[in-house]
């Protein structure tokens, strides 16, 4: 089974860096993890996280290779393209999984290793 329509327009807002947007999918009292890095907790805290990490970088590109939708959670893999601000470029494979609660994300788990994205040029 396919994840819901909503799922693209999810990585779209990602990638254009758009934070409110991102927010809007997110339950008020959402979690969100992020590889290894400390849980955010709270939509606002959330939004301020990613704008946050946007600005780390120059830009980023998710390609959506498969997800699948079972009861309360949808999981999605793909490969994600990461523009350092030097313009050198780190592609990666994630997959997230997105606990939902009334059609909301409230637990969004990020399982990725980006961890050459800052120790390169």
């Amino acid at each position: 089974m396919t994840a819901p329509a909503w799922v693209p327009t999810l990585f779209r807002a990602l990638d254009a860096f758009d934070a409110n947007t991102f927010a809007s999918f997110l339950t008020d009292d959402a979690i969100f993890v992020f590889g290894n890095a400390e849980p955010l907790k709270g939509k606002q805290t959330i939004r301020d996280g990613v704008a946050q990490f946007f600005a780390s970088i120059k830009a980023i590109r998710h390609d959506l290779v498969e997800s699948w939708t079972v009861p309360d959670a949808i999981i999605c893999r793909g490969i994600v393209t990461y523009t350092r601000h030097s313009g050198s470029q780190l592609k990666v494979p994630f997959a997230n999984v997105f606990k939902l609660q009334n059609e909301r994300i409230q637990g969004y788990l990020i399982y990725i290793d980006n961890t050459q994205l800052y120790t390169q040029p």
